[in-house]
């Protein structure tokens, strides 16, 4: 198993070039938006060129659409609807973008797997999500209301399948890849808690998109080692998947 934590490992470090797109638009974004976005154009723009970035990532790491990338197919499908997400939240079509990025965790969910299954952790993940969707939805319209438990289920899944996929294997990428989903969840409860609760928090938009974004690069850099196997990692990669 160390030998295949040990290529894993250095496999992930060969990937630093083609990230290097990723960390050219974060440096963009954060240097040139420096208020809330109201919906501009160029906004919209420079908040999802990151996720384009890794998009670009996903395939230039090594892509087909045969098996051996099947994870890889996944999260770049989970990706592209993060992407329209942030567009549609960038111009204030909250609910829209809400269900893009409900789609982008189905997605998620499916790169993950469901083995191992690993109940206790997911009944303890839906009993704290049920607790702050019963504490938010008086603070709901007549579409969120309906909307936001959905949702609520869908990242709380994907946060759950990260996880339980990270405890079984215990290696690097699948460790990285659930610490990924757990900013995913913290970044969307500060998204909650300032929209729905009225929390005033200082710095909030650069919190929220840190996490994001810290969550996005965690779960795209998981694929690195999608594709064929050398014969000594063949059994290490079995369990991660």
């Amino acid at each position: 198993m160390e030998n295949g934590e040990l290529g894993t490992e250095q496999r992930a470090r060969t990937q630093a070039p083609k990230l290097l797109p990723f960390l050219g638009t974060l440096i963009l974004y954060f240097s040139l938006v420096r208020r809330d976005p109201q919906g501009e154009l160029w906004t919209t723009v420079l908040k999802c060129l990151p996720i384009v970035a890794l998009m670009f990532y996903v395939v230039a790491k090594g892509f087909s659409l045969k098996k051996e990338y099947r994870r890889s197919l996944w999260i770049l499908l989970g990706l592209i609807f993060s992407c329209g997400g942030d567009a549609l939240l960038n111009v204030n079509l909250f609910p829209f973008g809400m269900i893009s990025f409900g789609v982008a965790h189905v997605f998620y969910v499916s790169a993950f797997g469901w083995k191992p299954v690993k109940w206790l952790i997911g009944c303890g993940l839906y009993v704290v999500v049920s607790l702050f969707v019963y504490f938010v939805h008086q603070k709901l319209d007549e579409i969120l209301i309906v909307g936001v438990p959905i949702y609520c289920f869908l990242i709380t899944t994907m946060l759950w399948r990260s996880l339980a996929r990270a405890v079984d294997a215990r290696s690097f990428l699948t460790v990285f890849c659930a610490i990924g989903a757990t900013l995913f969840v913290i970044s969307d409860a500060l998204i909650a808690v300032t929209m729905f609760m009225g929390v005033p928090l200082p710095g909030a938009r650069l919190q929220i998109m840190i996490t994001y974004y810290a969550a996005q690069f965690a779960i795209a850099l998981s694929t690195a080692d999608d594709g064929p196997a050398a014969p000594d990692q063949r059994s290490f990669r079995k369990k991660t998947k």
